[in-house]
């Protein structure tokens, strides 16, 4: 007789701490989880830190698809029904804590643990639901409202808990290639909000929840008003 039977299974213990399979790696700023072509054979769980996972196209132009915040995983794709190569890059935007765990370990506890597939379909389901408003944002919206909902989105707004204002550092550019548009058009957007209060910039961005009026409301100077001094974000 066993007289000491297993303990149930936890997915927090099991998301934070290593074991069979999976391993806590960490992840310097600039440093990729991943690149593009790579095997497909993990999925990490995002412990720590911000993230981004771009693609590059053939020509070698590089786009930024989405932003990962911790509790989410990235790389999920290696649980495809035929593993196969990684069709993005991830890479840190701050320093990152995050969980490895190899694609069999991740498929064995999705099949035994009931909480744990429960919890990872919740993530899938969110992440699906964020595509598809990304792509409404993208069709329908300005890029000033794209703009801003990328800066509420980094900042947590709408989240559990109090947001995290101030931003993880992010060039122009790549918030241009996010919301499709020039980084002189995001240099304007940026100082107009700053001037209208909806952000300070002192080293960091700090975000408001005032900035919520630009997607509520349409009630901002038109694209044709007088262009302010260029507001410059250092690169990344």
């Amino acid at each position: 007789m066993n007289d000491h039977p297993s303990l149930p299974f936890d997915v927090e213990v099991f998301l934070a701490h290593a074991g069979l399979g999976r391993r806590i790696v960490q992840i310097a700023p600039k440093q990729a989880f991943f690149r593009q072509g790579d095997a497909a054979d993990a999925v990490f769980y995002l412990q720590k830190g911000r993230a981004k996972v771009t693609v590059v196209s053939k020509v070698g132009k590089e786009a930024t698809i989405t932003l990962v915040c911790p509790g989410e995983f990235v790389g999920e794709g290696a649980l495809a029904a035929v593993p196969g190569l990684r069709l993005s890059s991830a890479t840190a935007m701050t320093g990152c804590t995050a969980m490895k765990i190899s694609r069999d370990e991740m498929v064995r506890v999705m099949h035994e643990e009931h909480d744990f597939s429960d919890m990872f379909l919740k993530f899938l389901l969110a992440r699906s639901m964020r595509v598809q408003a990304d792509l409404v944002d993208q069709l329908f919206n300005s890029s000033e409202k794209r703009l801003a909902r990328i800066l509420l989105l980094m900042a947590e707004f709408g989240k559990e808990g109090e947001p995290e204002q101030f931003i993880p550092k992010i060039s122009q550019e790549t918030l241009a290639e996010m919301i499709g548009t020039t980084r002189s058009r995001v240099s304007f957007f940026m100082n107009r909000f700053r001037k209208m209060g909806f952000i300070e910039y002192n080293g960091r961005i700090q975000v408001h929840k005032s900035l919520l009026n630009v997607i509520l409301h349409d009630h901002l100077p038109d694209d044709n008003a007088e262009k302010p001094e260029i507001f410059v974000t250092p690169h990344e």
